[in-house]
């Protein structure tokens, strides 16, 4: 059965080390916002790196979604605010030995808009993901 996500509506799921419930649920929410194909891949794989970094880096947060006409916004909050903008926005490519740093390489590679917001004590991540997608970076 399809849902459909009414503009406005917003969704909040704890990050704990259930990811295959957490893409379940980013899945059917950016499914009934209207996202299809690889938009709808991008925010699923997004939202899946972006709980492993609070869960590998952080002290454990929530996701949330919302949706507008023109498309989904993920905030991934670490309410220990572990995460730092340094993890978050640090070198553009992935390490090559180790492979450190692909999630967030990836988050910001299928993300629209990424931004960071460092304030009351918590990292907050928001992605953005239009229903058509914007030219990839060179």
């Amino acid at each position: 059965m399809a849902i459909a996500v009414h503009l406005g509506f917003r969704l909040e799921w704890p990050i704990t080390d259930d990811l295959v419930t957490l893409r379940e649920c980013v899945r059917a929410f950016g499914t009934g916002a209207g996202l299809t194909g690889g938009r709808l891949m991008d925010l699923v794989i997004a939202a899946s790196e972006a709980a492993t970094t609070v869960l590998e880096h952080g002290a454990g947060g929530t996701l949330i979604a919302w949706s507008d006409a023109d498309g989904v916004s993920l905030e991934v909050v670490d309410t220990a605010g572990a995460l730092t903008k340094a993890v978050l926005v640090g070198d553009p490519a992935p390490d090559a030995f180790t492979w450190r740093g692909v999630g967030i390489w990836l988050m910001r590679r299928l993300s629209d808009e990424v931004s960071v917001d460092l304030s009351d004590g918590a990292t907050r991540l928001h992605l953005r993901f239009h229903k058509t997608p914007s030219a990839l970076p060179a």
